[in-house]
C-alpha cells in the first residue's frame, strides 16, 4: 500500500501560534497549538493551522516551520478583539475556511479543533464537507461558570454549543483525568470518546540556567529568595493570592520577592492595565509594594531565564484545565507550589516533584513557603525530582507521540499502511 502523508487542518479561533505570549487571550493554548503543530510535523504529518485574522497586513497563509503552515481566516473585522466577543464571527469564519479547502482542493483527514468556538466551526464543516474532528476544549464553560459566575463574559450558548460538539467530535482529548471527569459529569461524553493526552514543554527551549548566570541576565537581584508567578495576567490565575502571601513569610537570612511575568505590554501602567492597577492596590494594602517586581510582559526566548532564577515557582489560579507553566518551571530545575486543582495536582507529586496547596488561601501559601525556607533541602529534593519527572512523562515529543497515537485508531487505512511498511522493513 502507498504511504501518503496526513494532512489535518487544525482551527485555534483566538489562539495563534505566532502570537505573543502573556496578554489576557494569549497563553497556554497558543503554546499547545504551536508546539503540538511542529512536533506532529516532525514526525511526517502535514499541519495547517486555522486561526482569525487580526490584521490587514498579515499574509493569507504563512509557511511557520517544516510541514506546518498558518492560514489567517477572515472573521469579523481585521483587528484584537477579545476572544468574549468572538462567537458572533464563526459563521464567517467557517465560511471562509470552508471556501479555502474547497478552492485549494485540499483533502485533510480530520481536523483538530482548539476551544469550543473552534469545536462550532469544525462541527459545521464536517456536516458540510464530511470531514471528520477531534477537539480539545482546553476550558470548559461550566467549569468556567462555577468559579466565576456572572463574571464569565462568554455567552450563554457556549455550554450548549459545547455539548453539541462532544456529542458530534469523533474523538474527544482530555488533557488531565479531571478534565476527563468534567467532561464526562456536566456533558455526558462518552468515556470511549475520550483520551487523555496531557500538555507538554519543549525540552529544546527550556532547560536548567545557572541561578546567578540567569538572574544577571534578566536583572534581577542576587541575593534574595525569589518567587516567580508567570503567565497571563488575569483574575482566575491568581496572582492575587500571592500577593496576598507575602505577609505571611517569615523571611530568615534573605529578604524574599515576588517576581510577576506577564502582562498585555512589556511595560505595564495602571491607567492602560485595569489587572495591573487592581494587583498593585492590593499591594499597597497589604504594604509589600517594595517586595514585588512586575517585569511586564517578556519573550519566548528570555522565559528560561526566569524560571532558572527563581527558587520557587508559584502557581494558584482558582481553576486550571491543565496548565503549561509548572512543566516549564520544572523543566528549568526550580519546582513548583501550585494549587490544588485540575491539571496542576497531575502534573504535580505532591511532596515530591512540588507541592500543592489550596487555591484563594494564602496564609495556606504563606506558611508552606515558610516551611521551605527553614529547609531548603525540600527544595533542592525536589528540583532534581520534578526535572526527571518532566522529562519523562511531558515533553512535547511524548505529547505527539500519544497524540500519533490517538490520530492512528481514527485513521484505520494510515494505521495498516504502517503496518505493512513496518513489516516489510522487518521482512528486508
Amino acid at each position: 500500500m502507498e504511504f501518503r502523508q496526513k494532512r489535518i487542518a487544525f482551527i485555534s479561533d483566538h489562539a495563534s501560534p505566532l502570537a505573543s505570549l502573556g496578554g489576557v487571550d494569549t497563553g497556554g493554548q497558543n503554546v499547545y497549538v504551536a508546539q503540538l503543530a511542529k512536533h506532529l510535523a516532525s514526525v511526517g504529518y502535514l499541519i495547517d493551522v486555522f486561526t482569525r485574522r487580526e490584521n490587514t497586513l498579515t499574509p493569507e497563509i504563512i509557511e511557520w516551520a517544516r510541514g506546518v503552515r498558518v492560514i489567517h481566516v477572515k472573521a469579523g473585522p481585521a483587528k484584537a478583539i477579545i476572544k468574549e466577543d468572538l462567537l458572533q464571527y464563526m459563521d464567517d469564519f467557517k465560511d471562509n475556511m470552508a471556501n479555502f479547502i474547497v478552492n485549494q482542493h485540499i483533502h485533510y483527514d480530520f481536523i483538530h479543533a482548539n476551544f469550543f468556538m473552534s469545536a462550532l466551526v469544525a462541527l459545521r464543516i464536517k456536516k458540510e464537507l464530511g470531514i471528520p474532528f477531534v477537539v480539545t476544549f482546553h476550558a470548559l464553560g461550566h467549569v468556567r461558570r462555577m468559579h466565576q459566575a456572572e463574571k464569565d463574559k462568554f455567552p450563554a450558548e457556549r455550554i450548549d454549543i459545547e455539548k453539541w460538539a462532544v456529542q458530534e467530535a469523533d474523538h474527544i482529548i482530555a488533557e488531565c483525568p479531571q478534565d476527563m471527569d468534567d467532561l464526562i459529569t456536566f456533558y455526558s461524553a462518552p468515556l470511549q470518546k475520550i483520551s487523555i493526552v496531557a500538555c507538554g514543554f519543549s525540552a529544546k527551549e527550556f532547560q536548567p540556567v545557572d541561578k546567578e548566570c540567569a538572574r544577571r541576565i534578566v536583572g534581577l537581584p542576587q541575593n534574595e529568595f525569589l518567587l516567580l508567578q508567570l503567565g497571563r495576567m488575569v483574575p482566575r490565575k491568581g496572582i492575587d493570592n500571592v500577593i496576598r502571601a507575602l505577609p505571611y513569610i517569615k523571611a530568615n537570612n534573605k529578604p524574599v520577592k515576588l517576581v510577576v511575568v506577564g502582562g498585555e505590554t512589556e511595560v505595564l501602567d495602571e491607567k492602560h492595565s485595569p489587572e495591573f492597577a487592581r494587583l498593585m492596590n492590593i499591594c499597597r494594602k497589604n504594604n509589600v509594594e517594595a517586595s514585588v517586581i512586575f517585569t511586564g510582559r517578556k519573550n519566548r526566548e528570555q522565559l528560561r531565564y526566569y524560571y532558572s532564577a527563581a527558587d520557587l515557582f508559584i502557581t494558584t489560579p482558582w481553576y486550571e484545565p491543565f496548565g503549561i507553566t509548572p512543566l516549564e518551571a520544572m523543566a528549568c530545575g526550580t519546582p513548583v507550589i501550585g494549587a490544588n486543582v485540575g491539571g496542576i495536582k497531575y502534573s504535580i507529586n505532591d511532596g515530591e516533584t512540588g507541592w500543592l496547596v489550596p487555591p484563594h488561601d494564602p496564609a495556606a501559601l504563606g506558611t508552606k513557603i515558610n516551611e521551605l525556607l527553614r529547609d531548603e533541602t525540600q527544595i533542592y529534593q525536589a528540583s532534581y525530582k520534578g526535572l526527571k519527572r518532566v522529562n519523562e512523562h511531558f515533553t512535547w515529543a511524548e505529547v505527539a507521540n500519544q497524540m500519533d497515537q490517538v490520530y492512528r485508531k481514527l485513521m484505520p487505512v494510515y494505521s495498516t499502511a504502517i503496518k505493512v511498511s513496518e513489516n516489510k522493513g522487518k521482512a528486508a
